[in-house]
This record gives C-alpha cells, structure tokens and sequence, in this order.
C-alpha cells in the first residue's frame, strides 16, 4: 500500500509538471478528482491503516511453492532411487542397506559431493548416473535454492519478531524493520543454521562413525562445499540415513549463505549510495539537467524522478516511457486522470 500511494503522490506531482504550461495559461489550476479508496486502504474500526505492507499474503504463494518443490524433489529422489535399487549390484563400494544406499547415492550425486564410496561400473549405470547427475544439478540451483530461500524468509520472520517481544514496538513498528533489513536478518538467520549443520555432522561423525575429531570437521568441509574427495565419507547405514537428510541441508545451505552475504553486500553499497544522493550538495548543473519540461523551474516530481535516476532506481527510457503511457490514459487531456478518462480508454 506504500508502494501505490506512493506512485499516485508521484504520479499527480508529475502530472502538474508535464502540464505546466497549461497551469499557468489557466488562473484556476486544475484540480484532480479525489480517489476514492479501496477497500484495502480502508482503516479498520476508525484508526488509520500504517502503509507498510503485511507480509503474510506473500509468504502465501511462496508456501505453495514450497510444497510444489517438496513434491518434486521426492518425485525426483523416488525415480532415482528406483532406478539404483533395480542395478544395485552394478554400483560397487561400501554397500549397507539396498534402499538406503540407493537414496544415499542419488543424494551424493545430485549435490554433486560425489565420495567414490559407491561407484558405478557398468554402462548402463554409467548413463544412469550421468542423466541423474545433470538433471540434479539443475534442481539443486533452481528447486532447492526456492525451497531454502522461503525457509530462511519464514525464520528470519520470527527472528524479528522475537526481537520485538520485550520491546514497547507496535506492528508498523515490526513490519517496517522487516521490510528494511530482510536482508540482514535472512542473513543471520542462515548462517545460524549453517552453524548448527556444521556442529550437528561434525558430532554425528565423530560420535557414531568414529572419526578423529578433525577428520570429522575435514570431512564436514569437503561434503558442505561439495569437493568429497572421497578419503572420508558416511559408511554405516543409519550414518548414510543421516547424510540423506544432512548432505542436502548443509550444501544448499551453504549456497543460500553466500547469496545473501553478496546480496547484503550490494545492498549496503546502495544504500551508502542513496545517502551520498540525498545529502549532496545541489548544483546548477543538477537544476538544468532535472529540469525535464525546460521551463526553468524544477516540480517536486521532476526533482524526485533525477535522485531516482541518480539513485539508479529508474532510467530516463523508465520516465519517458511512464509519461507516454500518461498521455495515452489520459484522454480528455486535463493532465489528470480520472473515472471518465479510463473508461474512455
């Protein structure tokens, strides 16, 4: 709702500027016709509705996607695991249990860890393995990475929130600073868990596999960053039955840890980007160029569009486009848009 009252403060300023002329030929300035509010914007009970935006109804379809993803992923690990139980004796290694080494292995290959503890050796295991490897690897960058990024939103969420709990913080307050630092606190959030992953397996591994303790965090290394070299790796059944679950964790986990601390960074030099704009001293030269009617004086809208652009926010091809669209909208030519215009349009 920000966003849209936003937009129509610009957008009326803007109006006023591209038909200046117009105002100043007439002594009655045109007045646009007062909007009516929708039901949304509408304040509940008599008290005024805070304008930021309530991100439950966006978490909505990211759940639903999140359980498509879920679906596909079991869809994807079902057939793969079918595929090595039925030639299980065409892969060699360290074999446990037919069906947990078989997810074991599709998990293996599909994060591309690749141990070498279960190889297979012949050609039509081979072709399996090398189908299964490619369609993984794009699941993993375009399903898993989803399915991560709405978890690390929905902690982040009660991250916050739990922030606020002995804070005197009404509900704008909370939402406001959700929506200024989601960055920051997905962030945090999955490199919480990254540390958790990185405890819970180096502990399985020296407890029950019965590592040496740096072997257990070597071996954790290799498998998060997806080297497995091969030296190391889960050889019990209910270890493998913990890597199933764990390897798949660990590495998207990892994945979605270095995107948001390169997104934090990029939104950090935007920022400081922003600012410099802002507090910039104004030069004749910035009059000139946000002057974009040439009547030599600068509007409200025409001063907010050039720190945009400045800002990197918009593009003059975005503006130009933007008043083109005005104009077509606004038949009557009045330099407002109002009910008759749009159903003349």
């Amino acid at each position: 709702m920000a966003n849209d009252d936003s937009r129509q403060s610009l957008l009326s300023s803007m109006n006023d500027s591209l038909n200046l002329k117009e105002t100043k030929a007439n002594p009655r300035r045109i007045r646009p016709h007062p909007r009516s509010k929708l039901p949304s914007e509408k304040a509940s009970d008599g008290q005024e509705e805070h304008p930021f935006i309530n991100l439950e109804p966006v978490l909505v379809p990211r759940e639903f996607r999140f359980k498509y993803v879920l679906m596909l992923l079991g869809a994807y690990l079902g057939i793969g695991t079918l595929w090595f139980f039925l030639i299980e004796d065409q892969i060699s290694g360290t074999k446990t249990n037919g069906i947990v080494d078989s997810i074991y292995f599709c998990v293996v290959t599909m994060t591309t860890v690749g141990y070498g503890d279960l190889v297979p050796h012949s050609s039509l295991a081979k072709m399996l393995a090398c189908m299964y490897a490619f369609i993984g690897a794009a699941l993993v960058g375009l399903i898993l990475s989803n399915a991560a990024d709405y978890i690390a939103e929905k902690q982040g969420n009660l991250l916050i929130k739990a922030l606020h709990t002995n804070e005197e913080s009404n509900s704008t307050e909370v939402l406001m600073d959700m929506e200024t630092n989601k960055v920051k606190y997905k962030f945090l959030t999955t490199a919480s868990l990254l540390v958790v992953l990185i405890i819970a397996g180096t502990l399985f591994l020296f407890l029950v596999e019965g590592m040496e303790f740096v072997d257990a965090i070597y071996c954790v290394c290799v498998t998060i960053t997806t080297l497995g070299y091969g030296d190391k790796s889960f050889s019990t059944q209910g270890g493998r039955v913990f890597a199933i679950l764990w390897i798949v964790s660990s590495t998207v986990c990892l994945a979605q840890f270095f995107l948001y601390l390169a997104e934090l960074y990029t939104e950090r030099r935007q920022r400081a980007l922003v600012k410099w704009v802002l507090t910039r001293n104004l030069t004749f030269g910035d009059l000139e160029a946000a002057d974009m009617d040439r009547d030599e004086v600068v509007s409200g809208a025409e001063f907010i569009l050039y720190k945009l652009k400045e800002m990197g926010k918009i593009s003059q091809e975005d503006v130009l486009m933007l008043k083109e669209r005005f104009k077509a909208l606004d038949v009557d030519r009045s330099g407002t848009l109002t009910t008759e215009d749009l159903i003349l349009s």
